[in-house]
């Protein structure tokens, strides 16, 4: 008897004793409230300490995000311990003869469309060294997402003259088969996504492809590693699906690398009237993303913020990082823009003349003697000779075949599909004096 009640006494004891246990690990490893602590522990608010001072965080008072840079306005290195040493100076001549490329091309397109040759463009000018810098950060495995100012990813990443020509013409050499408006260019590889027209679309798109190739990394550890890039301008960054992107990404640890154009204008709204926080980049610290503001004119700064970022958006298992780029937009908006209507020329002209991403790079290339005044002409001379010869041949080429009006959406046509294809070739034989079938691949065959 004596025995059992020693044996109760030990086993309650030890129930005891066992219980504390398991309650220091609660508290441990548990969001709930410690007794007596003096941080918050709330689920929406770990590790906050408590307060008797009743006081508002006013943004006002706290001092703006840093803009990062290597080289000034100048051409010069600013801290040599960040000089471009990791690429050859026949890849930088590369960059600057990409950034010449797309700033030409842009004022012939500008001009064809003024002239009615084309329907409608956008340009980059100013704009160039966000696009060209942190795509040559990328890898041939990493997939894009851009908005429709980033000609420059594009040329960076071996889109050819002919295929900028043929998307803008919608001949029958364009891959999206003259679907889409003109500057939605795609790229099948290095695999950047179509541009599409709704603002902001790509983004939560973006964050989705970055967590699918998250579990195919998890799934097949020997891939090649992979990010998603995803650019968008400010004026985007107001949209919800931009909001419900990076909270996403952030909530599931997307290896993706957000890249903000903030050019100043979203069309004609000017930033001052687009938000009241700082930039872009305040929006990422909020959601609890890595984010750094860049100078956008810089094009080794964009190229080494983006390369750092792409090494951290895959540390870990990954997480998503934000690039604010800051630069000016010296376009129009497109071609269906005056923005003389809502800024003074001269301040245009101002940053045309005293600092763009193309001017800055040449005063680098000059100071290393890689470059002079003979050089740019001639390169300008050749580039403007190339793209003229591919603009002419594809302004010259038939449209798509009619039957790609029905391909592309199933692997097959439906019934349904069939059925709409011979009732639009009935009515094409019909009524051939009302349309004009030469313009395209094969005529009413090509239907």
């Amino acid at each position: 008897m004596a025995s059992s009640l020693a044996g109760r006494c030990i086993a309650r004891s030890a129930r005891r004793h066992s219980s504390v246990k398991v309650s220091n690990v609660r508290w441990s490893s548990s969001i709930s409230q410690r007794p007596g602590s003096d941080h918050v522990r709330f689920p929406g608010a770990v590790n906050n300490k408590f307060t008797s001072d009743m006081s508002f965080s006013r943004p006002s008072t706290l001092p703006a995000m840093a803009t990062y840079r290597v080289m000034d306005s100048d051409g010069v290195i600013v801290d040599k311990a960040h000089e471009p040493t990791d690429v050859s100076n026949e890849e930088i001549l590369t960059w600057y003869k990409n950034m010449l490329t797309v700033n030409i091309m842009d004022i012939i397109m500008f001009e064809a469309q003024r002239q009615g040759r084309l329907s409608f463009y956008m340009v980059s000018a100013g704009e160039e060294g966000i696009a060209v810098g942190s795509a040559s950060a990328l890898t041939e495995h990493d997939v894009i997402y851009c908005q429709y100012r980033e000609a420059g990813v594009f040329q960076q990443r071996g889109f050819t003259l002919k295929q900028f020509m043929s998307q803008l013409f919608s001949n029958k050499n364009d891959s999206g088969h003259g679907r889409n408006m003109p500057v939605h260019y795609g790229l099948q590889h290095p695999r950047i996504f179509t541009i599409s027209s709704p603002l902001a679309t790509q983004i939560p798109q973006a964050t989705g492809s970055a967590y699918a190739l998250k579990v195919q990394a998890l799934q097949n550890p020997n891939h090649p590693s992979r990010v998603v890039a995803c650019y968008f301008g400010e004026g985007a960054a107001s949209e919800g699906d931009f909001h419900a992107a990076l909270n996403m990404a952030a909530t599931r640890s997307c290896p993706i690398v957000f890249v903000c154009r903030n050019n100043g204008f979203a069309i004609s709204t000017p930033t001052l009237e687009q938000y009241r926080g700082d930039g872009i980049a305040s929006r990422g610290v909020g959601y609890g993303i890595d984010t750094i503001r860049v100078d956008g004119n810089d094009i080794f700064a964009m190229r080494e913020a983006t390369k750092e970022a792409r090494r951290m958006a895959l540390k870990d298992g990954g997480r998503p990082v934000l690039i604010e780029a800051m630069s000016y937009r010296v376009s129009h908006h497109s071609t269906s823009d005056d923005s003389f209507a809502y800024r003074a020329r001269v301040e245009v002209e101002d940053w045309k003349r005293r600092d763009n991403p193309i001017i800055r790079l040449r005063k680098w290339l000059e100071n290393k003697g890689l470059w002079n005044e003979e050089l740019e002409q001639q390169t300008r001379k050749d580039l403007r000779a190339d793209i003229l010869k591919e603009f002419n041949a594809a302004e010259r080429e038939k449209k798509p075949a009619l039957k790609e009006m029905f391909t592309d959406v199933y692997e097959t046509l439906t019934e349904e599909q069939e059925a709409q294809r011979e009732e639009l070739r009935k009515h094409l034989q019909k009524y051939p004096e009302e349309y004009n079938l030469n313009s395209h691949d094969g005529g009413i065959k090509g239907l």
